[in-house]
Order: structure tokens, then sequence, then C-alpha cells
């Protein structure tokens, strides 16, 4: 198993505990957005930071490790204490606490609680620093990055590598099916799907695609990067029973799972897959012939070599808008200061380094496997040279690729969807404009509660 593929796994796990670490962060007193502290780091004097992040595998620690290492390099007098392993929940309880073992500076891989941690004032706003140090957000980091690292224009976090998400598609089984490039648009895919689904009694031999929400990585908000909806009206409140695109996408999705053989027949067939963080992954399996995932993946199928040829593309969009082909859904790992420490002039130096500076960007992409997360890196020479590679590098350079936008109440909203997505597709929710109604009067209910 390659070591960003249990990075992942942690991400999604974080990414449904967003109420319990409201909680927390709803007690915390942690300070003013507003740098609260200074610290002789300027002057040449020594400094300590604590820098906690989630990393655990030997090689994404030595890749942290190796930035720090170059960081205290470049700036003799800061020292960086690091931390790995780190979950949400646990950064949030030492800064509810706060004193001397409270954290400086904090990676999270959950880009679902930046609207918590900025709009709790726990993390930093980093904007009066990026102007001090001259540089311009909008034209250092790409747009849906910088979306998913800020929350009502308090820039409490800023980008440090990224996911992207495409289509992994098997050469063979395409071939087989006489089908010479992968699919641009969803009518496309769905003839291609079809053509590429072999039957075995009433199951399958091969599946085209597993449309099924519980097919990992097929979730509401990734199919909606295609769609480019806007979940939240200017006022605030959701959109997603106002905005016709989600309705369209639980639509083409609702047909597919049809057409493909029905709910039940595809989650028997779900049912035999295994683990997907796994060799035995349905993709490295044969078990389906496309399938959309991150670009862990590539390392993942290079590591685990199956017995076919593979290749991936940009995951086709909606028919009527076949111009935004190349688009993706993008998140990845963010990085603040606590508003807490009593050292931000050295922390900042760190976070500067680790989200700006192009060479450990592209050096810390290039060691784990992940999108660069700032225009000069995902244009750097230094680049991994891989065309499987560089599919998902063109999706986070790609202007309609999109993510899920911060909420106070972190991922409530898009567990709001997904469950209506549930219901829809197993025919439990027959009446889906019913359904986006109901669920945008809950998500409304929730954020009201959580404010």
């Amino acid at each position: 198993m390659h070591s960003t593929t249990s990075r992942r796994g942690r991400r999604t796990i974080a990414a449904v505990t967003g109420t319990a670490v409201l909680a927390l962060l709803a007690t915390a007193c942690t300070g003013s957005s507003e740098s609260s502290g200074s610290d002789d780091s300027a002057s040449g004097k020594d400094v300590t930071i604590t820098f906690w992040h989630g990393w655990s595998q030997d090689n994404e620690v030595k890749a942290i490790n190796d930035n720090i290492a170059a960081f205290e390099k470049a700036h003799p007098n800061i020292h960086v204490k690091a931390v790995d392993n780190i979950a949400d929940d646990k950064v949030n309880q030492a800064l509810r606490a706060g004193g001397d073992d409270a954290p400086d500076v904090v990676s999270s891989f959950t880009t679902n609680n930046v609207g918590m941690f900025c709009s709790t004032k726990a993390f930093t706003d980093l904007k009066p620093l990026l102007q001090k140090s001259g540089i311009d957000p909008v034209k250092t980091f790409p747009a849906a990055m910088l979306n998913y690292t800020q929350f009502q224009g308090n820039q409490c976090s800023l980008p440090l590598l990224g996911d992207a998400y495409g289509l992994y598609y098997n050469k063979k089984a395409f071939a087989d099916a006489g089908i010479a490039n992968p699919p641009k648009t969803f009518s496309e895919f769905a003839e291609d799907a079809k053509r590429l689904t072999l039957a075995d009694g009433d199951g399958y031999k091969q599946l085209g695609f597993m449309p099924l929400y519980h097919g990992y990585e097929s979730t509401t908000e990734h199919f909606l990067g295609q769609y480019g909806p806007t979940y939240f009206g200017a006022d605030g409140k959701s959109n997603v029973a106002a905005d016709p695109k989600v309705a369209a996408m639980l639509k083409w999705q609702k047909g597919m799972v049809d057409q493909l053989g029905g709910y039940t027949k595809l989650e028997k067939y779900r049912a035999t897959f295994g683990e997907e963080f796994s060799a035995k992954n349905p993709f490295l399996t044969g078990q389906v012939a496309m399938a959309i995932d991150g670009e862990w993946r590539t390392a993942a199928l290079a590591d685990n070599k199956p017995d076919f040829d593979w290749a991936t593309a940009a995951f086709p969009v909606p028919d009527d808008q076949a111009d935004t082909y190349g688009r993706g859904y993008q998140t990845g790992t963010i990085v603040g200061i606590a508003s807490s420490s009593k050292k931000q002039a050295a922390a900042w130096e760190l976070v500067k380094y680790l989200t700006t500076d192009t060479d450990a960007v592209v050096g810390f992409a290039n060691a784990i496997h992940n999108v660069p997360s700032t225009f000069d890196a995902l244009n750097s020479p230094k680049l991994t040279n891989d065309p499987n590679f560089k599919t998902f590098i063109d999706v986070a350079k790609n202007q309609y690729s999109g993510t899920t936008p911060a909420a106070v109440n972190g991922s409530g909203y898009i567990a709001s969807l997904q469950n209506l997505g549930y219901d829809y597709e197993s025919g439990k929710q027959p009446d889906l404009a019913a359904g986006l109604a109901a669920t945008a009067k809950e998500i409304d209910a929730a954020i009201a509660q959580a404010k």
C-alpha cells in the first residue's frame, strides 16, 4: 500500500468528524484572528516553534523533515520541533487548552474544517502577513485551492499540496471493446461504460464503471466537480435546491445506475470489492474498467503492477459543458498558524516557506506523489515527468476546476447532500425536487445551529 493511501484514508475519516471538531472549537477561547503576537526571530535571536502535521508514513515524514531542514538552514535562528501523525481532534483540544504545549503551526488533511478554523479564530488570518511579504495569493495559488483555504474573507490557512480527481481506465479493456480514446462527455462516458460491461450470469465479469455513491471516490461532491455548482447563495443559504446543476448531476448518476443494471445488482457486485487502499481495489483487480480517483492512485498502481496497461485522463463533463473538459474536483492539505501562538513571526516564516518556496513545494510533491499547490510549482521543470500524473497537474491548472466551499459546520452540508444521493439512487426518495428542498432546509438549519 502506498504511503499516500493511508493519508487519504485519514482525511476521509476526518471529514466526517466536523460536528465533534466544531464542539471543541466552539468552546475554545483562541483569541483574535489577527496576528496576536510577535517574537524576536526577525532580530536574529533564537526561537523554537512547534509544527504539528498528520503525515506518518516513513517517506512522508522524511519528505517534510527534509523541507524543515532546508528551512532551518535558510533561517539558522529558527528551530522547528515537528510532531507527526496528528489528527484534527487533537489539534483542537490543544488549541482549546492553550499554553506552551499548543502548536504554533498546524497542517491538516481536512479542508472541510477550514470554515471552523476561521470562524472560531483558532487560526490567524494570514492576509496581513501575505501583504507584508508582497505575496499576491490570487497570482500564487490556483483558485480552487485558494477557495478551500479561506472562509468569508478570512484567509486563515494556505494550501500545502493538493489532490485532484480524474479518470483511470483499463487500456486492455478499451482495446477489447474497440474504444480508441477515453470519453470526454457524459454521453460518450455512458456509451463506453455500457460497452465495457460484461455480464456473468446475473452479475458481472467486468463493470464499465461503478456509479454508486458508496463506490469509494464516486461521491456527490466529486461528481459535482464536473458541473461547477453554487453550493451557497449570496445570503449564505443553501443553494442545492435552486441550482439546476445539482439536480442534473443527481439525475445523471441515477441514469448511470439504471443503465448499468440497477441499484440492487450494482450493490451486490460492490460487496465483492476489496479495500479501496489495497491491491484489491476493484480497478486494480479488473473488476471495473473505469474509475474516478485521485493522483495518488498513480503511485499505488506503479507499486502494485496490475496485469494490464492503464492510463489517466480528465473525468468527462456534461454534454452542455463540453468546453470545460479538463476540469476536476480538487481538495488538499492546508496549513495555518495558531492564533494562540506567541511566535507568529517565526511561524509565518515557516508557513511562507512551505507554501510558496517553489523548490520546497515541488520536492515535497515529488516525494509523496501529490499535486503541487502553486502556479510556479505546477509549471516547474523539476516536477515528476509522468504522463499519467500530468493529467492531475493539468486538472489543477484548469480554470474550471472547483472544490467544495468551507462552511461553519464543516462537512455537514456535504453529508446532507450525500445522504440524499443514497436515497435517490436506491429509489428510497423518488421525488428529487422534494428531496433537494428538504436537504436545503436541513443544511440551513444545521448551519444556523452551528452559528
